[in-house]
């Protein structure tokens, strides 16, 4: 693995029974990231594992406006919804999380972007009802999908720059 490679890996942390933290490292600026992260067609090309296309559905970005994403291949669609709670420009983003195949289990999410000697530290928070929640979350392929996200955005963003 190159240095830059190793730099950039997804550092996932269980803080408590009901919270997990990401954390990534981008050598982007944070404008860049920002737009990558809150811009549709942007998000339509690195959310989710690259098996499945992700169509944004909804997107009222504004804090109580709703949004929602699907991704899906030849055999199956899973939708994530949520609304947006709170909008900090090139800070920080807040946003419920549901999976609609396991309705009810709502977690919140804070996005928080810092942009740090040339790099952008990228850290989401999610606080989870319960510990079955953030379990059931952990065991879901949570993290192996986060990482290859994360992986396709850096791939965009080389794109965007």
């Amino acid at each position: 693995m190159t240095p830059n490679a190793e730099r950039s890996k997804l550092i996932v942390t269980v803080l408590s029974d009901t919270e997990v933290r990401l954390t990534r490292a981008f050598d982007y600026p944070v404008r860049l990231i920002w737009e990558a992260y809150t811009r549709p067609e942007h998000l339509a090309r690195w959310w989710g594992p690259r098996k499945y296309e992700t169509v944004v559905d909804t997107w009222d970005f504004r804090a109580g406006g709703a949004w929602r994403m699907l991704n899906r291949d030849a055999e199956h669609t899973h939708g994530f919804r949520g609304e947006f709670r709170e909008i900090v420009p090139l800070r920080s983003l807040t946003w419920t999380f549901e999976y609609e195949g396991y309705p009810g289990h709502v977690s919140v999410e804070t996005a928080a972007f810092e942009e740090r000697d040339g790099r952008t530290y990228l850290t989401a928070t999610a606080k989870f009802a319960s510990i079955e929640d953030r379990d059931g979350m952990l065991n879901s392929g949570m993290e192996s999908g986060a990482a290859e996200s994360y992986d396709r955005l850096e791939e965009l963003l080389a794109g965007l720059r």
